[in-house]
């Protein structure tokens, strides 16, 4: 197997190629990867709290017993059924562990991996892309057209079509994540409650209001807002609301360093006689109007030297998070601080 493309993920994961024995799901969208994980284990086993079927591991476990891989791919349930072993937190430190795995498998069970955003040297995702065995998916945010897609089937499976003006507002305020983004549909349902004549209702712009808040999908926005602008409440805030969001640390170092390179484009062009709200213009995605006004602090406190040593330390903690065994969570709070710390003194 090759990488899948993203346009086949999601119908790979509905039914993966039988001939694959592990499948690496990866990306900054932890949300899109936990559930292209379960949907792939709900095509082996019915039951995803039965414990007979189902093995959870840990990077840390396969660490510590690389062997336990193959142990519980060979283990038969106690009351039949093929298993599933699902891997945890994985990155390149198991490389060595899944290229023996995968040159001699052990048993039936599909073996699913989970990892956090993986580059193009990655050993790991370079292992799964390569092998006849394996496939490999990676989840990044939905763009516009997917997470429209995403809206309109959670709502219509529920009889519901939202109107434009709605529509509109949901694009705009969800698809950071697609955990969170599935999160508020459901907020979404539940506040239009059920239909008495059992046709289609419109949701409209006051409903999605009403339901869906102006922070729904921007927890990560959250966080690089309050780092860079060096409001340290602010970021207790926004990492406890990540962390709700079950938003990893990988997913937000690298939506940090994703706008911090978009800071420094814009910053060269204030340089080259351009002024803030040009430069603002020239982000790609468009900045939210509720992220005007931050970003424009941003750029005031944050000049391109500046931002290339703080797009270091991002890139530093990147490599410590997914090499070093250190927690994931402390080395990102440690480093967002460090940010934080040096836009208050940017300010004074």
């Amino acid at each position: 197997m090759v990488k899948i493309s993203p346009r086949e993920a999601d119908r790979f994961a509905a039914k993966p190629d039988p001939k694959v024995v592990a499948v690496l799901v990866y990306g900054p969208d932890t949300g899109l990867v936990r559930e292209r994980i379960k949907t792939m284990m709900k095509t082996v086993v019915d039951d995803l709290a039965d414990p007979f079927r189902i093995a959870e591991l840990s990077d840390s476990d396969l660490k510590s017993d690389p062997a336990r891989l193959s142990d519980e791919a060979a283990s038969i349930a106690m009351l039949g059924g093929r298993r599933v072993v699902r891997v945890r937190g994985a990155a390149d430190g198991l490389s060595k562990t899944f290229e023996s795995f995968l040159g001699s498998p052990a048993g039936d069970a599909l073996v699913l991996v989970e990892a956090g955003d993986l580059g193009p040297r990655s050993s790991l995702r370079s292992l799964f892309e390569g092998a006849a065995n394996a496939a490999a998916i990676a989840c990044y945010a939905d763009n516009t057209e997917a997470l429209e897609g995403v809206i309109r089937q959670r709502l219509a499976a529920n009889g519901l079509a939202p109107e434009p003006a709605a529509l509109e507002y949901l694009l705009e305020n969800l698809g950071s994540d697609r955990g969170v983004t599935q999160s508020e549909l459901e907020k979404l349902v539940l506040y239009m409650g059920p239909g008495e004549d059992g046709g289609k209702r419109t949701v409209t712009l006051d409903d999605a209001r009403a339901s869906v808040g102006d922070n729904a999908g921007s927890s990560l926005d959250e966080v690089i807002d309050a780092a860079l602008t060096g409001d340290l409440d602010g970021l207790d805030t926004a990492m406890a609301r990540a962390k709700a969001a079950d938003t990893n640390a990988i997913a937000i170092l690298n939506a940090l360093t994703r706008h911090m390179t978009q800071l420094h484009l814009a910053a060269a062009r204030i340089e080259t006689g351009s002024d803030i709200e040009g430069a603002i213009r020239s982000f790609r995605p468009p900045v939210h109007f509720s992220r005007k006004n931050s970003v424009q602090g941003q750029l005031r406190a944050w000049n391109r030297k500046r931002l290339d040593r703080a797009l270091a330390l991002v890139l530093e903690a990147e490599g410590q998070c997914k090499s070093s065994g250190q927690p994931d969570t402390a080395i990102c709070g440690q480093t967002l601080f460090r940010i934080a710390q040096g836009a208050r003194t940017a300010r004074r």
